[in-house]
């Protein structure tokens, strides 16, 4: 699994950055326009959470778990709905952030979470989230499927019967590549070059093989009421990033500038920030390579 430092790496790094240009509770999660692109990306992002929210059956007073919380937009929404959330993220930035907002929100492995931690829940989230939860390493090992098992058992301790659990997350798509073609020394844009961007991007991770994998891990213990791709929601979701990433704002550009010294001085650095300029996940997403699924799941 993806661990605090690999966290911190992939987000913690554009945390200040992020905020301004998506505002103080930004969704680093694709939204939801189904065929809608007229909609815009804060809308998309409410008919999101709405989606959520109905079928996990939350209303005044209901516990929610958000596993991978990110910058707390979700649990700004069950706020907002009068219900109670509690977040937890392994990103040290994020967990600031959110906590400045006033939301409940914890420093803390979602695979390791128990009942004696917080209690039990009325419904649980995790929105994105499960894309960390195993390593190329562990997949190499043979320990995927174990590893989506046991996190199953984890949401299924801490809710009740019939309590519900929305997850989505990135797959594998139909065009993924042999994992043994991977290579730095490919074609720019090819799937073995993408792939490549990814896994640096985003150290600790390794996408599940599909949706079959997913289900039949959580078959043991929950019935799937409901999956759907959201594949095409996830590209325009990540066209949109992109203007507000670009947009001017005068605070933000007055933090790249203080970000020169450091870019000068640090390889490294600058070879992080440039791999955070390729949209190696968009172009994953429009060849294919990924796909995007929403689940929702109900304890038996």
């Amino acid at each position: 699994m993806a661990d605090q430092k690999d966290l911190d790496y992939s987000y913690s790094l554009i945390d200040r950055i992020f905020r301004m240009s998506m505002g103080e509770t930004g969704d680093f999660s694709g939204a939801m326009y189904n065929g809608d692109f007229s909609l815009s990306l804060e809308q998309a992002q409410e008919r999101k959470y709405e989606f959520i929210s109905a079928n996990l059956n939350i209303k005044e007073g209901s516990r929610v778990l958000d596993m991978g919380c990110g910058w707390g937009p979700f649990l700004h929404f069950i706020r907002s709905m009068g219900g109670v959330g509690t977040g937890l993220t392994l990103s040290a930035a994020q967990a600031a952030s959110c906590k400045k907002k006033g939301l409940n929100v914890h420093l803390k492995d979602c695979r390791k979470v128990l009942p004696g931690d917080f209690g039990t829940f009325d419904a649980i989230s995790c929105i994105g989230a499960f894309e960390a939860f195993c390593s190329k390493e562990e997949w190499q090992a043979g320990r995927q499927d174990g590893i989506y098992g046991d996190f199953f058992k984890v949401v299924h301790d801490l809710l009740p019967v019939g309590g519900r659990f929305y997850m989505q997350t990135m797959t594998m798509g139909r065009n993924m590549i042999d994992p043994g073609d991977i290579s730095k020394k490919a074609e720019k844009k090819s799937a073995a070059h993408l792939i490549t961007v990814l896994e640096e991007q985003f150290p600790g991770h390794w996408l599940p093989a599909g949706d079959r994998q997913i289900i039949d891990a959580a078959s043991p213990l929950f019935k799937l009421l409901h999956e759907s791709s959201g594949r095409l929601d996830y590209i325009e979701t990540q066209k949109q990033w992109q203007i507000r990433f670009q947009r001017f704002h005068f605070r933000k550009y007055a933090y790249f500038i203080g970000l020169i010294p450091r870019y000068l001085a640090s390889p490294e650095f600058r070879r992080r920030i440039s791999l955070f300029g390729e949209p190696a996940n968009r172009l994953c997403f429009e060849k294919e390579i990924i796909e995007h699924y929403r689940f929702v799941f109900e304890k038996v």
